[in-house]
């Protein structure tokens, strides 16, 4: 079970969390005012087995973009255009 705290409690002692996230290993989940999970903070591992599968999953996904500078959606798309 992953250990969460608050975002309060975080900020007060970020330094404490931090350095048991790196020597423990464990991640700990930041809740926000209302206990719902908002950040988790683990150890950094480069060599991550499931974050180089999720990029080995895009590679090759995009052959060419024709417009990259025109929007990805038409306006009319958009809810907050509606």
């Amino acid at each position: 079970m992953k250990k969460t705290v608050s975002k309060s409690h975080f900020k007060t002692h970020a330094m404490h969390i931090l350095r048991q996230v790196e020597t423990t290993g464990d991640s700990v989940i930041v809740t926000d005012e209302r206990g719902h999970p908002s950040v988790e903070i683990r150890r950094y591992h480069p060599d991550d087995a499931a974050v180089l599968a999720d990029l080995e999953q895009l590679l090759g996904s995009v052959l060419r973009y024709d417009a990259p500078f025109d929007p990805a959606v038409d306006a009319d798309d958009w809810e907050a255009m509606r």
